[in-house]
């Protein structure tokens, strides 16, 4: 999968924001690039491409990639694309957006409304569940929350809706009934678009309304501007009647009340609420589902797109869309358009000429991260510093993460390190930092001097008796873990210790069966097991010794 979402490490500072505002649990990998210095980046095939990470960002280490460039060249080129316009460019640009599609069709580019596409996509769910052939489901016009079920909650698939998105189902009616082969570019203020095109591929190019104002402004581009008068516009097919409200939250819900009043109809919006109340869904049982759960990853939906560039507040948006709707009302009676339980004409034209069955969508389902077991746990715990479980359930999310079992899991996954944790780095700085330092180094270079000892003593006996050889070797390779630990803990915290300790023990006790089965190697072995057991000695004095104050 291409990268979509992407990290500037030079400007990263390990703030661990983007970890904390993002819904997608594997999405981000915390590494460490050297001293004291942590960069977060993006998995592309964990990445659910919501765009949180990006609004939570105050360092601008965070940007995304989509088509604008790509889709510029073409025009260059003088290719003659179909432009598919989202409703959200109204709310973006409300005084400005009838001129970016007049710039558009001056380059013989073709324009056309994905709000039709919304109608389309009503009515294929109306149909679909007047047959009996749709029950309870989820919608999906938001590819981020799709991209999120079939990544993180696949079980849920049998629940989505099985019909295309809103734009999508604009791109297949030009495609399959206007037989239309032109390259295809979608505008609009989601960057996980991309995500869906790549999977259906229907669309060529993923515009977003921020890369193009930034294309506009580097090429001394001026839009025209134009007063707010009304929400029509002559698209090179019909423009959208209801479809045009789908951007808001509740907008899918809306429409399918226009034609079925008695369904029970929940709607949800917002990254800190969606996924939440997703997992919820997907514990429930089906008899108390809600026949439609209407959802969208944006707060104030895709108006309020990652990318939708607006400087309009949510009451200005919301008070637009208003206007939008009642606009489309209009534009639907002066057609010949009806409400609620008589026929829709509009309705009855996809009847006539259009399958259901063409706007079906597949989707890939991705097998979920193994959930490590509490054994699994316990060393990456022991790794963090957080020995007891009141230690572990400290939760002070730090890390981004929600508790430290959720970190504990990120770092038993590859995804963050130990060190990323603020109680272990804590813990070290009580232990090794201040004054207590330098004697923690001094430590460290005592434990390496006197493991160069016994591994000197080992050496002796496997010239004195070859019997021994693989027993030797064994503790030999236990000195050398000795060592390695050292070497990796120049300045050695409790924790350290305690787990040197353990190691040291290991090793008197391989040592011991040397006292049993050669009697000539005595004198050597005594000499080692009195020198572990000097050592032992001396770190467990030091584990028991008070900690000094942080303050210190």
């Amino acid at each position: 999968m291409n990268e979509i979402m992407i990290v500037k490490p030079e400007k990263c500072v390990g703030c661990n924001a983007c970890i904390r505002s993002c819904p997608a649990p594997d999405a981000n990998i915390t590494v460490k690039i050297g001293e004291g210095k942590f960069i977060t980046r993006v998995d592309p095939e964990r990445c659910i491409a919501c765009g949180e990470c990006l609004r939570a960002c105050k360092h601008d280490a965070r940007d995304y990639i989509d088509d604008t460039e790509d889709a510029m060249n073409a025009i260059a080129r003088e290719e003659k694309l179909i432009v598919m316009v989202t409703p959200e460019i109204k709310t973006a640009y409300p005084t400005k957006w009838k001129g970016i599609l007049d710039w558009f069709r001056s380059k013989g580019c073709s324009v056309y409304d994905a709000s039709f596409g919304a109608d389309i996509c009503t009515w294929a769910h109306v149909r679909a569940l007047e047959s009996g052939q749709l029950s309870n489901f989820i919608t999906q016009p938001c590819s981020a929350v799709v991209k999120y079920i079939e990544l993180y909650q696949p079980k849920l698939l049998t629940n989505l809706s099985p019909f295309h998105s809103p734009v999508s189902c604009s791109v297949i009616y030009v495609k399959e009934y206007q037989r239309r082969d032109n390259p295809i570019a979608v505008l609009s203020a989601c960057i996980s678009k991309k995500t869906e095109f790549a999977e259906t591929g229907l669309v060529d190019f993923s515009i977003t309304y921020k890369r193009l104002m930034e294309y506009f402004d580097r090429n001394d581009i001026r839009i025209a501007s134009n007063p707010v008068e009304d929400y029509s516009y002559k698209f090179d097919d019909i423009q959208g009647e209801l479809g045009s409200i789908y951007s808001r939250p509740g907008g899918m819900r809306d429409n399918m009340l226009e034609h079925m009043p008695d369904l029970n109809i929940t709607v949800s919006d917002g990254p800190h609420k969606v996924y939440r109340e997703l997992e919820m869904y997907a514990k429930m049982p089906e008899q108390k589902l809600p026949q439609i759960f209407d959802v969208l990853s944006c707060e104030y939906g895709c108006n309020m797109g990652p990318a939708s560039d607006t400087d309009q507040s949510c009451f200005e948006t919301l008070k637009t869309m208003h206007e939008i709707e009642e606009e489309a009302r209009a534009r639907r009676k002066t057609t010949g358009g009806v409400f609620r339980n008589s026929e829709d004409k509009l309705f009855r034209r996809f009847d006539e000429e259009l399958k259901i069955s063409d706007f079906l969508r597949s989707y890939k389902p991705t097998k979920p991260s193994v959930m490590p077991s509490d054994v699994q746990l316990d060393p990456v715990f022991a790794s963090m510093d957080l020995i007891t479980e009141k230690d572990r359930c400290t939760d002070c999310a730090a890390c981004g993460y929600k508790s430290c079992r959720e970190m504990a899991t990120a770092i038993f996954r590859g995804l963050n390190t130990p060190e990323n944790c603020l109680q272990h780095a804590k813990k070290a700085l009580n232990n090794g930092g201040g004054q207590g330092g330098a004697d923690y180094q001094r430590i460290s270079a005592e434990l390496k001097s006197a493991v160069v000892g016994i591994q000197n003593d080992i050496s002796e006996i496997n010239k004195t008796a070859d019997s021994t050889e693989e027993r030797a070797k064994v503790v030999s390779e236990l000195l050398r873990n000795v060592v390695a630990f050292c070497n990796s803990n120049p300045i050695m915290d409790e924790g350290s210790v305690k787990q040197l300790t353990s190691i040291l023990e290991t090793t008197m006790t391989a040592l011991g069966a040397f006292h049993q089965n050669v009697a000539e190697t005595q004198g050597s072995t005594q000499k080692i097991s009195d020198s572990i057991a000097k050592l032992t000695g001396f770190l467990n004095s030091l584990t028991s010794a008070p900690a000094q104050d942080s303050e210190e």
